[in-house]
């Protein structure tokens, strides 16, 4: 009696498993978010000092004002010399 109570035990939990698994897998495709491509590649393009010099909190945070806000893109102050405006500027003239 107490194998057969532990066995339906292990069984309940491995359904509940997999039914909330499931479901977990279902939901995070249907709110997914989606975002501009162009964002990561400015990312990646950027120093990624994170210092805010340019006014955002983050390299991040100024990729996403570039793309969705028009930031301009001349105000990553450490990448002024390796030519990142010119980088940027590309980025968002070939995706447009």
């Amino acid at each position: 009696m107490e194998m057969t109570i532990f066995v339906y035990s292990i069984l309940l939990l491995g359904v509940m498993g997999f039914i909330t698994g499931f479901g977990l897998a279902y939901l995070a495709k249907k709110f997914e978010v989606k975002e501009d491509p162009r964002v990561e590649k400015i990312i990646k393009v950027l120093p990624g000092a994170n210092c805010g010099m340019c006014g955002y909190p983050g390299c991040s945070a100024y990729a996403h004002a570039i793309v969705e806000k028009g930031a301009p893109y001349d105000k990553c102050v450490p990448g002024k010399k390796s030519g990142v405006a010119e980088k940027i500027k590309k980025i968002m003239e070939e995706e447009s």
